[in-house]
């Protein structure tokens, strides 16, 4: 078993070509979270910019005439071979995150900030609450774009809980159609599995200086850690550009690598 296999995720030190990619992204990056039309995306009181597509990239992943590339993202296409890129997801946390996000009760605020708000990718929550898979991607890759210490707000990966949740999606989807399983209740067999890898797997923390990458494991339970005492960033904030291409065979979202 390789060690992204059992861990669920995997860093990767900075490259000559995801260094020139990092550097080439960083002005439009700043520039999206500025940006009027992404003002909605600014939550948590303003301490946390989501940022969805908001980084004007290429289907390949160029940014102002550099191209995509480097050792994470080789490593990532080769689960999935290439894949189309949608806009990255600019993701950026200044000091005091988190606070509550719009309309987050006592308790959604307490969970994000003791759980890291942990989640798995691609889970929507709908109507009454209930859990259902809306998308699914190939892969996680997070770009630093920022130079920051580690303890402002790194990303958080629960080791192995891809193959808990992976068990429990094959489980509950195993009897339907691939083309109807967004009608699935997830959501009892996802609160059971949180329960568990919270009680099982090593809780680690992943940061990123700028040009080093990190591939994440599509199934993996992850989130934000609290920004730290004492953390420092530039004014621009902690920042990671975040690739999830939509991977189209179910099927193989579902049982391979």
């Amino acid at each position: 078993m390789t060690d992204f296999a059992r861990k669920g995720w995997r860093k990767f030190p900075a490259d000559p070509a995801l260094l020139a990619w990092a550097k080439a992204a960083l002005e439009p990056a700043k520039e999206a979270a500025q940006a009027p039309k992404n003002a909605h995306w600014h939550q948590c009181e303003g301490t946390w910019f989501v940022g969805v597509d908001a980084l004007e990239n290429d289907a390949a992943g160029r940014i102002a005439g550099v191209p995509f590339g480097g050792a994470a993202y080789a490593f990532a296409q080769s689960f999935f071979g290439p894949l189309a890129q949608h806009r990255a997801q600019v993701s950026v946390v200044y000091p005091g995150y988190p606070k509550a996000r719009a309309g987050e009760s006592a308790a959604g605020l307490a969970y994000r900030v003791k759980r890291d708000a942990a989640h798995l990718d691609g889970l929507k929550l709908g109507n009454n609450k209930r859990r259902f898979m809306d998308e699914y991607h190939a892969y996680i890759l997070g770009v630093g774009l920022t130079g920051c210490s580690q303890d402002a707000s790194p990303l958080v990966v629960w080791e192995g809980s891809h193959e808990v949740l992976r068990n429990v999606l094959q489980k509950a989807l195993q009897d339907t159609p691939p083309a109807r399983w967004h009608e699935v209740d997830l959501t009892e067999a996802y609160h059971a599995a949180r329960r568990k890898i919270f009680e099982q797997c090593q809780r680690v923390e992943v940061s990123a200086q700028p040009g080093e990458a990190y591939v994440v494991h599509r199934f993996a339970l992850h989130g934000v850690a609290p920004w730290g005492v004492g953390a420092s960033a530039p004014d621009a904030g902690r920042m990671v550009a975040y690739f999830r291409p939509a991977l189209a065979d179910r099927t193989a979202w579902l049982n391979e690598a």
